[in-house]
């Protein structure tokens, strides 16, 4: 392994949507690691398929190419340092000091029969809060703001080049990075050697076909590694059009989102009133007034339910979002992208409820998903 001839390449980045990278103060920075979290999600999916969707030798791979301190060698352990090495041209701060008007969106599960609220904030609350009289904000500033950009100098073994270009590839189509990365804050451009943008994204392209999957196949293996695919094609979608800005591109992503969480509605679930599992929690939690007492926190005496000072459960697993939205900017301007990257629910989740879902209710609950994106008037398939 040591003997790999290395290959160098340099790629420039260019953020479409502010990104929230945060550094040790939790402000925004242009660093190495992110970018190099960013590498490892996509390289298991454009690995994949050669180790057979086995986790284990995928997991192998990933550690002699990104380095590991648990492989072993006879059953004794040995570490190995990063094969692949990365460098900006600069650590340095973000530019966005201060969020742009935030455009309002019709959320019908807020307040008595609704309310407007902010699209920017429906989709990154956390980095952005809410100030009364001054709207969304940052919660901590500066953010990197849209359109920064730096390169990006990488260092690999030479013979993995051509798997190398395939995570570029999906990076450039699908990538984003930071805080609230999967809801389409850190959309990045990667421009060089040969690295396609928004006008080249077809569902023909070899590199798509590779990487795909039938949607039941996915949702068999409890962890994201390739594209779905149905008797429609590929489960990726794109804005009708394009907006003349990335914030107006944001907004129709927020009402997307909303409408296809909204479609299952909680019949059951008062939180810690009757904290029962719901199809809503397949798609992603925690879920804000709506906890699974089998996912949050108990007392460790009792065994009761910990509740926050509002009477609500302290939900404390995680279950991340499968559908990754971004934001592109082709010839005609910007555009949204929604990709689906099934996986079936994790088994240290699934374990705990009785019953457990099966993978037909699973795929009952995202074929209604694909269904109500279809729907969409201001969506097409890629």
């Amino acid at each position: 392994m040591g003997a790999d001839m290395m290959g160098e390449q340099q790629l420039v980045v260019r953020f479409v949507t502010p990104a929230f990278l945060g550094d040790a103060e939790q402000k925004g920075a242009w660093r190495t690691p992110p970018f190099k979290a960013l590498l490892r999600q996509w390289w298991r999916v454009a690995a994949a398929p050669r180790c057979g969707y086995d986790h284990i030798r995928l997991r192998e791979d990933e550690g002699r190419l990104f380095g590991h301190a648990w492989l072993k060698d006879n059953g004794k352990a040995w570490s190995l340092g990063s094969r692949l090495h990365l460098r900006l041209d600069g650590w340095r701060p973000g530019q966005l000091e201060r969020w742009p008007p935030d455009p309002q969106v019709q959320h019908p599960e807020v307040g008595e029969g609704g309310r407007a609220v902010g699209s920017h904030l429906y989709l990154g609350y956390g980095p952005l809060v809410f100030e009364k009289g001054a709207g969304t904000k940052l919660k901590v500033a500066p953010a990197i703001a849209a359109d920064e950009q730096a390169t990006l100098a990488l260092a690999y073994p030479e013979r993995l080049r051509g798997e190398f270009s395939a995570m570029f590839q999906l990076i450039a189509w699908f990538g984003t990075v930071g805080g609230r990365s999967r809801n389409g804050w850190g959309s990045l451009e990667l421009t060089g050697d040969g690295v396609k943008g928004l006008d080249h994204l077809r569902r023909d392209d070899p590199l798509l076909s590779r990487v795909s999957r039938p949607l039941e196949d996915c949702l068999r293996l409890d962890w994201p590694h390739a594209l779905g695919s149905d008797s429609r094609g590929l489960l990726v979608w794109r804005t009708k059009g394009s907006e003349k800005s990335w914030g107006d591109t944001m907004k129709t992503l927020a009402e997307v989102k909303i409408a296809y969480r909204t479609s299952f509605p909680f019949d059951n679930n008062r939180d810690a009133g009757n904290p029962v599992f719901e199809s809503r929690h397949l798609l992603a939690y925690p879920v804000t007034n709506h906890g699974v007492v089998d996912w949050s926190d108990r007392e460790e005496k009792t065994g009761n339910p910990r509740l926050t000072k509002r009477g609500t459960l302290r939900q404390t697993d995680r279950l991340a979002n499968q559908l990754r939205f971004k934001v592109l900017h082709g010839s005609s301007g910007y555009v949204g992208i929604i990709a689906h990257l099934p996986c079936g629910l994790p088994d240290l989740l699934g374990s705990r409820l009785q019953p457990r879902p099966s993978v037909d209710h699973q795929l009952e609950v995202w074929r209604k998903v694909h269904s109500i994106l279809d729907a969409r008037s201001d969506l097409q398939r890629v």
